[in-house]
């Protein structure tokens, strides 16, 4: 099996590799080597060790990547695009020089918005891939995750941005805080969350009082880790529901993230009567990196090798 050439999404935490056909996926990978456990100078190397068997003779395979790897700290530094623009560009792609002449390695640039000051990475390829589902789409795109982005698109173009440290602070809060103490790894309770959810967008100047009330109530009441989880969940949300709420408030909204945490934002949107659609993630980012590989030409020599 040789592919047409190889999507990769590349995030802080792991890496993720599609070889790709006329056909669609021929075979997938992935691996825990994301750009923040790979060593400088180590990028083509974690990727061979993935996409090494899908290779042979012949010219140079394009490799498109999304995500981390472009970032200062990542493989190559493939500087941000301005808003507005659309999510990706073919012409845009940022060659990266590679030691293995069997790839020929592009990375998709990540978004920045100017003011107020934001950026984005992957996500903008998430964008591209919801687009290419939706056909003809104007409204807003949401994308939880660590840093959840809620984005406006129009007329093909992602015309403005915010981002939200929502699943980082759930994350240091539930792992590293005193809450931890009282928080469950697992487990749910869908009546905590939405009532935790209401109480953080109606009293969002109260965050810091009811996430020590968490801890409280665990060492006073027994209240349930389970509970606990969904609760501080909820409150985290709430407040950036209240944050982001130019942006649903009588918008079109569509959600694009891991099936569980989209389900979640899903509930807590239609909680404020607004219906989300939800894309699956993974089928978005392959969607953008098709969109972005759509119309570049890669001579047979191997573009982007060093020389």
């Amino acid at each position: 099996m040789r592919p047409d050439w190889i999507a990769a999404d590349w995030g802080t935490s792991r890496l993720r590799v599609w070889a790709m056909g006329a056909e669609g996926v021929l075979a997938e990978a992935r691996s825990d080597e994301g750009m923040g456990q790979v060593a400088a100078g180590g990028f083509e190397a974690a990727l061979l060790r993935l996409i090494g068997p899908w290779l042979g003779d012949g010219p140079a395979v394009p490799v498109v990547v999304c995500g981390m790897a472009g970032a200062r700290q990542g493989w190559q530094e493939a500087p941000y695009r301005r808003l507005p623009c659309a999510p990706v560009d073919p012409q845009a792609l940022v060659p990266v020089p590679s030691e293995d002449p069997r790839i020929a390695v592009r990375i998709v640039p990540g978004l920045a918005q100017a003011k107020p000051a934001d950026v984005m990475r992957g996500e903008e390829t998430q964008i591209a891939g919801a687009l290419a589902l939706l056909g003809s789409f104007d409204g807003v795109i949401c994308l939880p995750g660590t840093h959840s982005k809620w984005a406006q698109v129009s007329a093909g173009e992602v015309v403005s941005f915010r981002s939200f440290l929502t699943g980082e602070l759930f994350a240091l809060l539930s792992e590293r805080s005193v809450l931890r103490h009282g928080l469950a790894a697992e487990g749910w309770d869908d009546e905590a969350f939405l009532a935790a959810l209401s109480d953080g967008m109606s009293h969002p100047q109260k965050l810091g009082a009811k996430l020590f009330g968490l801890r409280a109530e665990a060492l006073l009441q027994d209240l349930p880790p389970a509970t606990a989880r969904a609760r501080l969940s909820g409150l985290l949300i709430g407040l950036e529901l209240v944050g982001a709420r130019s942006y649903w408030l009588g918008q079109p909204v569509v959600l694009v993230g891991e099936e569980a945490l989209a389900a979640r934002y899903g509930a807590a949107l239609a909680a404020q009567g607004v219906q989300a659609r939800l894309l699956p993630a993974a089928a978005c980012t392959l969607g953008g990196l098709a969109a972005a590989v759509g119309q570049l030409t890669l001579a047979s020599s191997g573009a982007g090798r060093k020389a």
